[in-house]
């Protein structure tokens, strides 16, 4: 890969000469604008606005737009002047977790490859550096006439750095969030979780841009004289209407995944795969059931429980009457020997007693 800066990573007191190569590049199909009368390619022509005419590549410079329209000159001179400690050298100011950097920040990605042999011995130190301590590195580096920031992290074997926004050119999400408050149940919730979780993971090196397909397929078919690809019907609109039920669209969402899963993991490319039918939510009805068990052996158990009182409390009854009745009968028996006892008693007195002469 071709690089398109070379210098220096400054890590304390150690220099590493490394390239900077592009990490990413776009794969969108590009137009050209044309003449639809007559199909002539349309260009466009840098003109000076003073005296009408083409002005060349050459003789075009840069300038600084004052709030008043002058126009300031601004040379390369002028700025090679400027005291810009970085402009080839990457800079590391400090090592922060990666949780640290906010991903609104993360601009273009570079590679950073190690410029020469000298070069690979501190490059697979700062390397395995970054890796034992689990951190990424915050540098400045120069690039295209301005200063810029970045942020040092290792791809496999590979140092790649993030060109970073500076934090003042974050914009604050001033009324973007919803104005009026709204709250959300707990069941929608669930659901969304359940969404979540039936769509899963991804491998990200399976997904690909199938609008970029769409137009090579439709360029294919016009070069070939064709008429490009059939219009959409009636009945393919995007989605963006306004959500009716939302537990509806979330159950339906998440059924949709599940079915759409089956097909990834058990079909064979030829056809679609079985899909097994989601579970009413009916299905804990057993729970019940038993719960239903567990509540009549309960109250069974509390309804024999007043029985085995009450027949003992009748037990007891029936002891008390038995013990009275055999205290009222002993009563009645030593009222009887008492009235024998006085009536021997009376009998003796009434006996007159012989007398001896």
């Amino acid at each position: 890969m071709r690089s398109i800066w070379n210098g220096a990573i400054s890590f304390g007191l150690v220099s590493i000469p490394i390239k900077l190569v592009n990490a990413t590049e776009s794969r969108s199909v590009s137009f050209r604008q044309i003449h639809t009368e007559d199909g002539g390619r349309v260009r466009y022509k840098k003109v000076c606005e003073l005296d009408g005419e083409e002005v060349p590549q050459a003789e075009i410079g840069k300038a600084y737009e004052d709030a008043d329209g002058t126009m300031i000159p601004i040379t390369e001179e002028d700025l090679a002047s400027l005291p810009l400690p970085t402009a080839k050298t990457i800079e590391i100011v400090a090592f922060v977790p990666a949780g640290d950097i906010d991903p609104l920040q993360i601009d273009a990605a570079y590679y950073l490859s190690a410029n020469g042999v000298p070069a690979a011995k501190p490059y697979t130190l700062l390397r395995e550096a970054l890796k034992r301590s689990e951190k990424v590195a915050v540098a400045k580096y120069a690039l295209r006439g301005r200063e810029r920031l970045g942020m040092l992290r290792v791809v496999d074997d590979v140092i790649a750095m993030h060109g970073l926004l500076w934090p003042d050119e974050i914009r604050a999400p001033e009324g973007v969030a919803p104005e009026n408050p709204v709250s959300v149940r707990d069941a929608e919730l669930d659901l969304a979780d359940a969404l979540m979780a039936t769509l899963g993971e991804v491998d990200m090196s399976t997904l690909h841009d199938d609008y970029r397909t769409a137009v090579e397929e439709m360029i294919a078919a016009k070069a070939e004289g064709g008429e490009g690809v059939a219009p959409p019907t009636a009945g393919e609109e995007p989605g963006g209407g306004q959500v009716i039920d939302l537990m509806a669209a979330l159950e339906n969402s998440v059924r949709a995944a599940k079915q759409a899963r089956g097909e990834q993991e058990e079909g064979d490319g030829k056809g679609a795969a079985e899909v097994t039918p989601l579970k009413p939510r009916a299905a804990r009805a057993p729970k019940a059931t038993d719960a239903k068990k567990s509540t009549s052996k309960t109250a069974a158990k509390k309804t024999a429980a007043p029985a085995r009182k009450s027949t003992a409390k009748t037990a007891t009854k029936k002891t008390a009457t038995k013990s009275t009745a055999t205290k009222s009968t002993a009563t009645t028996k030593k009222a009887a020997a008492k009235k024998t006892t006085a009536k021997k008693a009376t009998a003796k007195k009434a006996t007159p007693r012989k007398r001896t002469a």
